[in-house]
């Protein structure tokens, strides 16, 4: 079992990814709750660790991963077990599981709910300029994308790897619940599935470890 696990950052739809894929391995780790565009990314001592200025960040002993799916791909290949394994071991399963992982960061993130969230009043819109119309763009293709996800969805299986929760879920969960938050909906088939996962415990807990408190 590691001792020396370090998470920085809370308050974002990102962060709570690696909060969950701690909690659903049951790892001990030490959280840094500081926050985006708060200063606290941009002090000399983070900034020494990730040069880029982003949150979240882990450092496991003296390795330090940064990006939200990367830090999640490498929970699940360094910690996942017989009893939690959040990762396929079969190859074509494997390679299934990184199509979704791409997918989801791509198209679902930082194509469509990142720009809503740059230009959108209810978000960064301060910093990066309102423009109604390319969110309204971007929300129109989360839609067309997430056909993919409600054509996996509506064969019945639990998650997107069959009976296996993946950290593939942990990464479709958190755009679904950002584009609830954002008023963009999601397909039907996909309402009974985020409840699913949802309700699992380590959901729950990491929801309570990165919810900002006022």
């Amino acid at each position: 079992m590691p001792e020396t696990l370090t998470l920085w950052g809370v308050g974002t739809s990102r962060t709570i990814r690696a909060h969950w894929a701690l909690h659903e391995l049951g790892l001990d780790y030490r959280c840094r709750p500081i926050l985006p565009r708060s200063g606290e990314t941009k002090t000399p001592e983070y900034t020494q660790l990730n040069p880029r200025q982003k949150i979240p960040l882990l450092q496991d002993g003296d390795f330090t991963i940064g990006e939200s799916a990367a830090i999640v791909a490498y929970l699940a290949r360094t910690y996942s077990n017989p009893d939690v394994a959040l990762v396929p071991v079969e190859a074509r399963d494997f390679a299934r599981w990184l199509e979704w992982c791409f997918f989801i960061v791509a198209e679902l993130d930082s194509t469509s709910l990142y720009v809503m969230r740059r230009h959108g009043l209810q978000g960064l819109a301060h910093i990066y300029g309102h423009a109604p119309d390319v969110v309204g763009k971007a929300a129109e293709y989360f839609r067309q994308q997430l056909r993919h996800v409600e054509v996996a969805l509506s064969d019945g299986r639990r998650y997107l790897m069959g009976d296996q929760f993946t950290s593939a879920d942990i990464l479709l969960a958190t755009c679904l619940v950002w584009a609830i938050d954002y008023g963009v909906g999601v397909c039907d088939v996909a309402t009974p599935y985020l409840d699913r996962v949802t309700a699992r415990p380590a959901y729950k807990e990491s929801v309570a470890v990165n919810t900002v408190k006022a």
